[in-house]
């Protein structure tokens, strides 16, 4: 894996959240550097600080203090229309709860994160073909998401996070709505386009059979980060 570009970069990021005069701590001090080709879990009990991590890497929130540089570009600085175009081109999104628009096709569901970067109809609807059929759903593109199972439903939403072809891909407890077999099928998708593509993934997850797919667990306790750990992956 090429692991030489720093594409996020976290400078002692703090999350602060005001309740009335309270002042709450989500995130203290966290610096991380995450490198092209990198696969991270992101692993901690509930209350952690691994949502607010999430929002942060994900670039849907600013930091109360430190850096987070996106390629390079601090996001601080960046206004909203901007900041939002550029995450779209950079970062993917995995859901738990999928998010798929309920009214829209499998097919149409993937087209549109391509429709809103305003992508040639033939190359976006070619791509979200050429898409759904890596993840196994070609015979499926027609069909609404309560006509899915939830690993299809998940499959569906992984399609639609592959489309635009981001450099980062960030799932947020991917198969946390899935059976334990539908949930290993999922994990070891998302592993196979890290090996093959060189995708950057970053997992949020509770589960430690999942964390273990990762090259790097990173283990939040009350908003720091208390273990880094470099696994063996095959």
């Amino acid at each position: 894996m090429e692991q030489n570009i720093t594409l996020l970069n976290l400078e002692n990021v703090w999350k602060i959240y005001k309740m009335g005069e309270v002042e709450v701590p989500a995130l203290k001090g966290i610096t991380i550097k995450i490198k092209k080709g990198d696969f991270i879990a992101i692993i901690g009990a509930s209350g952690s600080g691994k949502s607010t991590m999430m929002n942060l890497i994900g670039c849907l929130d600013i930091p109360s203090k430190g850096r987070i540089l996106l390629k390079d570009r601090d996001i601080s600085q960046l206004n909203e229309s901007d900041l939002a175009s550029f995450r779209g081109k950079t970062i993917g999104f995995i859901f738990q709860q999928y998010n798929l628009i309920p009214t829209m096709s499998a097919f149409q569901n993937v087209m549109l994160p391509l429709e809103f970067q305003e992508i040639d109809d033939k190359i976006a609807s070619k791509r979200s073909l050429d898409i759904l059929r890596f993840v196994g759903l070609e015979d499926k593109i027609d069909y609404l998401p309560t006509q899915l199972s939830g690993g299809q439903q998940q499959r569906v939403s992984i399609a639609r996070c592959l489309a635009t072809d981001p450099e980062i891909i960030l799932a947020d407890e991917p198969t946390g709505a899935l059976d334990s077999v539908t949930g290993k099928n999922i994990i070891e998708m998302l592993y196979k386009f890290w090996q093959d593509e060189g995708k950057t993934i970053i997992m949020v997850t509770h589960d430690q059979n999942l964390a273990k797919y990762a090259h790097t667990i990173i283990e939040l306790k009350d908003g720091k980060i208390i273990r880094t750990q470099n696994n063996q992956v095959n």
